[in-house]
C-alpha cells in the first residue's frame, strides 16, 4: 500500500547531470563554472566556522538582500533569497499553481519545470521553439497563472531580447518568471522591466557566474507585494549562515566575477568555432555552455565513448534533443582535452 499522494507516485523525478565521485575526469556536463570563487568569499566562508553556527541563520536573509539591492539598483524588499534559484522556482509554483492551474513555458527548456508543475497538480501548457530557440509566437497569445522563460535558454544557450521579453510580460495576465541562470555571459538582462510590472519576477544564481554552485545562492527580483506573498510559502531558515555570507562577499567582488565571466566568454567562442570544424552545428550561445548538434545523429554513443575516455557531456534523450551534445565551457585546458577526444570519435 502506498503511502504517497498519487501524483508523486506516478512521477518522473528531476534528474540532475552526472556529479562522478572520485577519479580524474574533465567535468563538462553541469554547467559549473571552471574558475573559483573570489578569495573574499572563501575567507568569508571561513569566517563563518565558529561557534556562532550553533544559531540559526536570519529567516530574511537581510544582509544579502541588501547587498543585492545595492548592486543591482533596487530596494531591498524587491529581492528575495533562495537556496539556489531551483528553491525559489519551487516558492513560485507552490504559492501560484494549485490543481489544474495552467502553467505555460516554451520547450525544449529546464526540466525541472515539469517537475514542480506535476508536484503542484498543475497543468503545463508547453509550447514549441522554433530550430532556431527564437521565442515562439504563440507564447504571447497564452493564457495561464504562470509563465516560465529560461533566458538564456537551457539547453540551447540561445537569448531573447529585452523587447521580445517586455512584450510576453505585457501580454500575459499571471506572473512571468525570467530565470537568468546564465545571464551574466549574455548581453542584456530584463531586470530593467520591473519598473512598472507588478507580474514579472527575475530569478539569478550564483552557481555559474559566481563560482557558487556548491554554496545555493539564488536571487529573486520582483514587485515587494508579490515577493512578500511568495515568502510565505518558504521553508522558514531556508538559507544558510554560510551562503549568506559568501553571497554578500561575491557582490562586493562583483569584478572578480566579470573577469571569469570574460575568460569563459572567450573560451565559447573558440570552442563553438572548433565544434563547426569537426561537423557539429552549434547555435549562438549566451550562455556558459554551447548545444552542438548532428542533425539526425543520436549523440548517445559520442557521449559514452567521451565518458570511457575521462570527459563528462549532457545528453538528453528526448526526440527533440537526442542528436545533440551540451557542452560545458570549461577552462582552455579542458577544452582542448574535449575537442581532441571528439576527434578521435
Amino acid at each position: 500500500m502506498t503511502r504517497l499522494r498519487s501524483v508523486v507516485e506516478r512521477m518522473h523525478a528531476y534528474v540532475p547531470g552526472e556529479q562522478p565521485r572520485g577519479g580524474p575526469v574533465v567535468k563538462l556536463n553541469t554547467n559549473e563554472n571552471p574558475y573559483p570563487p573570489a578569495p573574499g568569499v572563501i575567507a568569508a566562508v571561513a569566517a563563518c566556522a565558529s561557534a556562532d553556527l550553533r544559531l540559526y541563520p536570519d529567516p530574511s536573509a537581510t544582509a544579502l538582500r541588501e547587498a543585492a539591492a545595492r548592486v543591482y539598483g533596487l530596494a531591498p524588499e524587491q529581492v528575495l533569497v533562495g537556496n539556489g534559484s531551483d528553491d525559489l522556482l519551487t516558492m513560485l509554483t507552490r504559492a501560484t499553481v494549485g490543481a489544474d492551474d495552467v502553467v505555460v513555458y516554451p520547450t525544449p527548456t529546464y526540466s525541472l519545470y515539469d517537475t514542480l508543475v506535476t508536484i503542484q497538480e498543475g497543468r503545463s501548457l508547453t509550447i514549441p521553439f522554433p530550430s532556431d530557440f527564437s521565442l515562439p509566437p504563440a507564447l504571447a497569445f497564452a493564457e495561464g497563472r504562470l509563465l516560465l522563460l529560461c533566458n538564456p535558454n537551457s539547453p540551447s544557450g540561445t537569448c531573447a531580447s529585452v523587447d521580445a521579453i517586455a512584450g510576453l510580460v505585457e501580454s500575459f495576465d499571471g506572473v512571468v518568471v525570467v530565470d537568468e541562470a546564465y545571464v551574466d555571459f549574455a548581453p542584456a538582462s530584463s531586470l530593467p522591466l520591473l519598473a512598472g510590472h507588478d507580474n514579472l519576477v527575475v530569478l539569478r544564481t550564483f552557481s555559474k557566474s559566481f563560482s557558487l554552485a556548491g554554496m545555493r545562492i539564488g536571487l529573486a527580483f520582483g514587485h515587494p507585494e508579490l515577493l512578500a506573498g511568495i515568502a510565505k510559502v518558504k521553508d522558514s531558515y531556508n538559507v544558510s549562515r554560510v551562503a549568506i555570507a559568501a553571497g554578500v562577499a561575491a557582490l562586493e567582488d562583483y569584478a572578480w566575477m566579470e573577469r571569469n565571466v570574460a575568460r569563459i566568454v572567450a573560451t565559447r567562442a573558440h570552442l563553438s568555432k572548433a565544434l563547426t570544424g569537426l561537423g557539429y552545428d552549434v547555435l549562438p550561445s549566451a550562455a556558459n555552455f554551447v548545444l552542438a548538434r548532428r542533425a539526425g545523429e543520436d549523440q548517445a554513443p559520442a557521449q559514452a565513448r567521451l565518458r570511457e575516455r575521462g570527459v563528462l557531456v549532457r545528453h538528453f534523450a528526448t526526440p527533440q534533443l537526442q542528436d545533440a551534445l551540451r557542452i560545458t565551457v570549461g577552462t582552455d585546458a579542458e577544452i582542448d582535452r574535449l575537442l581532441a577526444e571528439l576527434g578521435k570519435s
